[in-house]
């Protein structure tokens, strides 16, 4: 070990812990409100700070103790302010401990070499908060880019050992020196030492940087690819849809000619045998077509009335084609198949028949064009971004539908909200109506 190095007093590197934690802290959404925020963050400063004093009175042999006691300060403080889930916490936690190690050592090296060991004065503290300041501002919004707020990544067991792994790595090597020089990755020279922990420390934190962007970047192709199968199955469901209903109307076209060969018919055994015949024509095709004014709306509610009867769901339905005339057909699907969709999936589970209800309503309402789906909703909603919360297991493969419906809302200049009222999930789209040209 290398005795005459002086070591980053304890006060900055807690400084440098909370103030790392606060970069990824500001890139979730908040557990509180703001002043909460704010009194949670000045309570975790002196507790990061005396843990960091608490570790320095450790013996050597405990140095390792010392240091998982200052992470697991860091996971706290992350996981009680922001609304991060367990293996969130400890992903940020994992980063927020290799970027204070950087900034803290680089901010050391640089007062150890202009300033020495001599008492100290303004300029170390300027030198200190200018570079503290500059570089977790600049990590802020390097890092923004990689946690959008509208979807967070998720963070599964593989990905959270291999991030783990990196830190701890990168912290070991980078303070190996100062335990021992009898190694081949050790330095023997004071500012050698310096720059090696330095560089370790800033290869630790681009290499986290770069496995989020990586990450980050199959997730959105993953997401891409599964958004072009959505739209592709809507579709061909619409399609199908649109067939299904002209198969319908032509069979309802043929009725006339089954009336005037039943009537003259004399014979009873034949008459019979057209009613049969008449009959089995038209079985499957028992669910009343809607006219909304509007030939894809009135297609696609149709065939989701048709599914929910498969299974004795009640769904009522008032709608205006002509408030959706302005609406491109592929958007109307994907906004109206997928709140039919979600609501048809969502009351199908339910083992009372009675409360599996369903209202569709669509109307213009002033200058806006109102899309609304309710369906009985007996549980308690999570939201996220103002978004439910899928329940499904595999977050990552789900929640893509109501994305879908408030990106293409927006397009619009509209608005897609949900919530709870009196025990029913409201589902509202507002979309503004173009004016009419006199």
């Amino acid at each position: 070990m290398i005795d005459s190095l002086p070591d980053i007093p304890r006060l900055f590197t807690g400084l440098a812990e909370w103030s790392a934690c606060l970069v990824y802290i500001l890139l979730m959404r908040p557990r509180f409100n703001r002043w909460a925020m704010v009194a949670a963050c000045a309570a975790a400063l002196p507790a990061l700070i005396g843990i960091q004093y608490l570790a320095a009175s450790l013996p050597l042999e405990l140095w390792v103790l010392g240091m998982a006691m200052a992470a697991g300060g860091m996971y706290l403080f992350i996981f009680a302010v922001a609304d991060v889930r367990p293996r969130e916490a400890g992903d940020l936690t994992a980063r927020a401990f290799v970027l204070a190690e950087l900034v803290a050592s680089f901010e050391w090296q640089l007062h150890v070499f202009f300033f020495g060991l001599e008492d100290r004065h303004s300029l170390e503290y300027v030198l200190l908060g200018g570079i503290y300041l500059g570089v977790f501002v600049g990590a802020h919004v390097a890092e923004r880019r990689h946690f959008p707020q509208d979807h967070p990544l998720p963070v599964d067991a593989r990905t959270l050992i291999s991030v783990v792994a990196v830190a701890t790595v990168t912290f070991l090597m980078s303070n190996l020196s100062f335990v021992t020089t009898s190694t081949p990755f050790s330095g023997r020279l004071d500012p050698e030492v310096f720059y090696i922990r330095t560089l370790v420390d800033l290869c630790g934190f681009v290499i986290l940087f770069a496995l989020r962007g990586q990450r980050l970047e199959l997730y959105r192709s993953q997401e891409v690819a599964t958004v072009s199968m959505m739209l592709s199955n809507q579709r061909e469901n619409y399609l199908q849809s649109k067939h299904d209903i002209d198969e319908v109307n032509r069979k309802y076209h043929d009725l006339k000619h089954y009336i005037h060969a039943i009537r003259a018919e004399e014979d009873a055994g034949e008459r019979a045998r057209y009613m049969d015949e008449l009959e089995e024509s038209i079985r499957g095709f028992e669910t009343s077509t809607l006219e909304t004014g509007n030939a894809v709306l009135t297609t696609m509610l149709t065939a989701k009335q048709k599914q929910a009867d498969r299974y004795r769901i009640t769904m009522t339905i008032v709608a205006d084609g002509s408030a959706v005339s302005f609406v491109d057909a592929m958007d109307l699907v994907t906004i109206i198949g997928n709140a039919l969709d979600n609501a048809i999936e969502a009351v199908s589970a339910l083992p009372d028949a009675e409360q599996r209800l369903i209202r569709v309503a669509i109307h213009r309402q002033d200058s806006f064009t109102v899309i609304r789906v309710e369906n009985y909703f007996p549980g308690r909603l999570r939201l996220a971004d103002g978004m439910p919360v899928t329940t499904k297991g595999d977050s990552r493969h789900h929640g893509y539908g109501l994305k879908n419906m408030r990106s293409t809302a927006e397009r619009y200049g509209g608005s897609l909200t949900a919530r709870v009222e009196d025990g029913w999930f409201v589902l509202r789209v507002l979309l503004p109506a173009p004016v009419a040209k006199r």
